[in-house]
């Protein structure tokens, strides 16, 4: 279990204490692009997280209508279904708008749908990001939002068609909407600790669930029902998970990283239904500025457990963790004390200002944070240094695969330090 103070996002919304502030508390105009107050949501990906953003998009907004919904598996559809039906007349998902199947994302697209939410694996993001902006929708996806370089690439060139049609976009990184997080890094950025000179980024849990193979099940599906640990699919734990505080980095220190260097390993979790991924990161980030960032996350049962970002300058610190721990000590000390669910106010503040003519674009911001995390996934793997320059456009590793049927697909060897190559 994680410390209390570090909630997931269903205990979070457990919780039920926090104060949600809305896209109406804000005073935004509440003229929809299409002329019509109603926004027809389509969901894409069926899980447990995207039946959790279909609820938080309702909740953002009114006039927010649950619209289609799409799944590679039919029992993910199902358990969806159930869970979104006490959202009442929300709820205008029929039979003939739920899809099953390797084409669903694109039938959820046609649907008549005017905003999506992407949250299958994040190995499928690029694509599906793809289909939906060329289709003029406006985006709400999961981070991360690729799995290699290639995939980061291809987020990148279609959030600049995205914005190009004025078409918004918002990342699952829900700090960035977080009051306690946007006032202390704004005090960082304003000079209140000095230059900052390093950081500390922690995301140390316990293990997740894992999907046990059925007999006659293929090697794709398991994998995909299986995804957290498969690079493929996730981006090993570093870049699925501990994107969330690398993008806090990123956010504070102005920019991505010039290069890093790590190191991990398969200690624990060593088992085959595990798939081929590490259980454990450390990596050191450094930045144009000469800061330094050590950045440690670990996922191993019966640990320390500790999830928190703190920001070392020439005049003091500051501290952001979780949703309740914020402060600055230093020219002046400085607390952050306040409620709000953050989950609800990414996509309230995504409707809103879609809802004023200006649509919000996260869509580069994110991919360079899901840069960042491969760049320490790559560096630990492989034992190199790497730089972002290499990263962003020499590096040739591709993992999008555009799978279309159920088959074959040997697991990927576990990534040597040494042996595994820098490509």
């Amino acid at each position: 279990m994680q410390h209390r103070r570090h909630l997931s996002r269903r205990q979070f919304l457990k919780g039920a204490g926090a104060t949600v502030v809305t896209a109406s508390a804000l005073g935004w105009n509440y003229a929809w692009a299409q002329g019509s107050d109603r926004i027809r949501v389509g969901l894409v990906g069926c899980g447990g997280r995207g039946t959790g953003a279909a609820r938080d998009a309702v909740s953002a907004a009114e006039g927010v209508e649950i619209w289609a919904l799409g799944d590679l598996f039919q029992d993910r559809m199902d358990n969806c279904r159930r869970s979104l039906a006490n959202l009442g007349d929300k709820m205008k998902a029929t039979d003939s708008r739920c899809f099953v199947g390797f084409d669903a994302y694109k039938r959820v697209i046609d649907s008549g749908v005017d905003y999506v939410l992407l949250a299958t694996p994040p190995g499928f993001r690029p694509i599906h990001f793809q289909a939906a902006v060329d289709a003029g929708k406006h985006v709400f996806m999961e981070k991360p939002v690729a799995v290699c370089p290639e995939g980061v690439r291809m987020i990148i060139a279609t959030a600049k068609q995205a914005e190009q049609k004025k078409l918004g976009v918002v990342a699952g990184t829900q700090y960035r909407h977080h009051p306690g997080y946007i006032e202390t890094i704004k005090r960082v950025h304003n000079g209140a600790i000095g230059k900052v000179v390093a950081a500390y980024a922690y995301y140390l849990t316990g293990g997740l669930w894992k999907w046990d193979r059925s007999p006659g099940m293929s090697d794709i599906e398991w994998q995909i029902r299986n995804w957290l640990y498969f690079t493929w699919l996730s981006g090993d734990h570093i870049v699925e998970q501990f994107v969330h505080n690398i993008d806090v980095m990123n956010w504070v220190m102005g920019s991505p990283p010039e290069r890093c260097i790590g190191t991990g390993g398969r200690q624990v979790r060593t088992d085959p239904a595990y798939g081929h991924i590490y259980d454990h990161f450390a990596i050191e980030y450094i930045y144009p500025n000469g800061a330094r960032v050590t950045a440690m996350c670990r996922q191993m049962d019966g640990c320390l457990n500790r999830v928190t970002n703190q920001v070392i300058g020439t005049e003091g610190q500051a501290r952001l963790e979780g949703f309740d721990t914020f402060w600055v000590r230093g020219k002046e000390n400085w607390r952050w004390q306040g409620g709000v669910n953050p989950y609800v106010q990414e996509h309230a503040d995504l409707i809103a200002s879609v809802r004023a003519g200006k649509p919000i674009n996260e869509g580069v911001q994110v991919a360079e944070s899901t840069l960042t995390a491969i760049m320490g996934r790559m560096a630990a793997y492989t034992g190199q240094e790497v730089t972002w320059e290499f990263a962003l456009r020499e590096s040739k590793l591709n993992l999008v695969r555009n799978v279309t049927a159920f088959g074959e697909m040997p697991v990927d060897e576990v990534a040597m330090p040494g042996k595994t190559l820098l490509v």
